[in-house]
């Protein structure tokens, strides 16, 4: 079975646009098979390369523009998939957008390009930017009817989002951690030249064990045996290979806000569960709250991303522990969300209504967390 990608209307829509189109995303979210859909609309007149076979590396390493137009022929559409195995792949690109406008250049990027090459030059202005994300509770909930979507859930959280994940539920523990151990951080390893991967496994368990939690570098320093330099570089690489993505205090008016920690979140809890070997049902654990937390802020940035909606997202704290979870700024509106894993009545912030009376607060529970991750 394949699920649609909320996507992939918009990567159409810009088809023959006269810009290479490229697509970015962690290994194993599903580009490939993305990529196949859309071409399924263009057989007769598109071509595609994996450029995970040495051959075709070489088709589109170092080449004059001839050279691609007859690895290419006649076809009017080109995906080129994995394209981040090609040395100096943005001048390939930037050739083909120059030389053959009519030509529409679909590339798919299994972690941010400027992890192998510097594409944001060559391309700039010559390119459509999207993500592809594990699937998202929008996109699988085609499957299911909304009593399933919540007898699911608690699966989802623990075993993620990825597609080998929903699509095959049979031994998704074993799945997830295949995942996890072979494909995670493979670009960083193969790209970054890391020579120690085991400090990079530490650091992604001692990333895991603080989701929901302020997270400091000194202490993360410390905590893995390397400078706090080394952690701000390997976070941001992280991020950019979509493992992580981080998320900073919203201030404005008061001085006691918080205003420079930040906090960490894994796009996927599977992979956060399988990094610290944890897959305990929610009723045993301990991490039930901030793992709650992560899914459903996780949702939510795909939900943005899916939908082409333009949001900042804000966590807020203050220095005498006052907090919300989660807020988001969009169209000059501010909503605050507060996530909790039980739906009993929370004490509303006071303290932050009265610094900014125009935003909306919402509790988000179990029992709604549909109105949170779907449109």
């Amino acid at each position: 079975m394949v699920i649609k990608r909320a996507i992939q209307p918009q990567i159409q829509n810009k088809m023959f646009g006269g810009k290479a189109i490229i697509i970015y995303g962690a290994r194993q979210v599903g580009k490939t098979t993305l990529i196949k859909e859309i071409q399924k609309e263009y057989l007769n007149e598109s071509i595609y390369f994996n450029c995970d076979e040495p051959d075709i590396r070489d088709s589109f390493t170092d080449v004059t523009s001839t050279e691609l137009k007859i690895v290419i022929g006649d076809k009017k559409i080109v995906f080129i998939d994995e394209a981040q195995r090609v040395r100096n792949i943005g001048l390939t690109l930037k050739l083909l957008v120059d030389n053959y406008p009519q030509i529409q250049v679909v590339a798919t990027g299994s972690s941010s390009f400027d992890l192998s090459n510097k594409i944001v030059e060559p391309l700039t202005g010559r390119k459509y930017e999207f993500l592809l994300y594990p699937f998202s509770s929008e996109e699988i909930r085609t499957m299911y009817t909304e009593l399933e979507m919540n007898r699911l859930l608690e699966r989802r959280i623990l075993f993620g989002m990825y597609p080998d994940i929903v699509l095959n539920e049979a031994g998704a523990e074993t799945t997830i951690k295949e995942i996890t151990k072979s494909y995670l951080y493979k670009d960083l390893l193969q790209f970054e030249q890391i020579k120690n991967p085991e400090i990079l496994e530490k650091l992604l368990e001692a990333l895991a064990l603080q989701i929901g939690n302020l997270v400091s570098y000194n202490e993360l320093s410390s905590l893995v045996g390397i400078n706090k330099k080394t952690v701000a570089r390997y976070i941001d690489l992280l991020e950019k290979a979509f493992v992580i993505f981080r998320v900073k205090p919203y201030s404005r008016n008061l001085r006691k806000e918080l205003t420079k920690l930040r906090k960490i979140y894994f796009f996927d809890t599977g992979i956060r569960n399988a990094l610290i070997n944890n897959f305990n049902e929610l009723q045993l654990r301990q991490d039930v709250g901030n793992l709650w937390e992560n899914f459903l802020i996780s949702e939510r940035v795909k939900l943005n991303n899916n939908q082409g909606i333009d949001a900042n997202i804000y966590f807020w704290r203050t220095h005498q522990k006052q907090e919300i979870d989660y807020l988001e700024e969009k169209q000059g509106k501010l909503s605050a969300f507060e996530l909790k894993w039980s739906s009993k009545k929370i004490t509303r912030p006071t303290t932050f209504l009265q610094a900014y009376p125009q935003s909306l607060f919402e509790l988000i529970s179990r029992e709604n967390y549909q109105r949170f991750v779907l449109k």
